[in-house]
């Protein structure tokens, strides 16, 4: 099935079964390798893509749902990386594995684009679905009150 997709700003068409989910027409056809494979079952985070606007698991959403949906990934975020939470990002020396870190900036972002500037309590309610198994909690939260501060 051919399935018409924008992607970082860009119409693509997909050859796909429409049962296939998002992270992995991302991943193996578009090579966009950004957003990252946790748990396949929405219980993670680390596939977290903007879906119009959304954060959402892409891990969850099926290819035949989305028929001319917009789709942002970390790479669409910011041509050069200046998008307000991944520099708050850097000056908070979030990452420390890393691996979670492109659904956590997702998440964070689709927050400050509804929410230009939560309290802590909200921060902490949006980005409890997305698991961070180093524990880095404390520098996420700061680093999303940082961007709210300097956006």
């Amino acid at each position: 099935m051919m399935v018409n997709l924008n992607i970082n700003g860009r119409v693509v068409e997909v050859d796909a079964d429409p049962d296939t989910p998002l992270l992995w027409v991302l991943r193996d056809e578009l090579k966009l390798k950004g957003t990252r494979y946790g748990c396949g079952a929405g219980m993670c985070g680390a596939c977290t893509v903007h879906l119009d606007g959304e954060a959402t698991f892409s891990c969850l959403v099926r290819l035949g749902e989305i028929e001319g949906s917009s789709i942002t990934t970390i790479e669409g975020l910011s041509e050069d990386g200046d998008h307000a939470v991944q520099q708050a990002w850097i000056a908070e020396q979030v990452p420390q594995c890393g691996y979670c870190q492109s659904g956590q900036i997702m998440r964070a972002a689709a927050l400050l684009a509804r929410s230009p500037h939560p309290s802590r309590q909200e921060i902490v309610e949006e980005m409890s679905s997305n698991l961070c198994r180093c524990g880095t909690y404390p520098r996420i939260i700061r680093a999303i009150e940082r961007a709210a501060r300097e956006a």
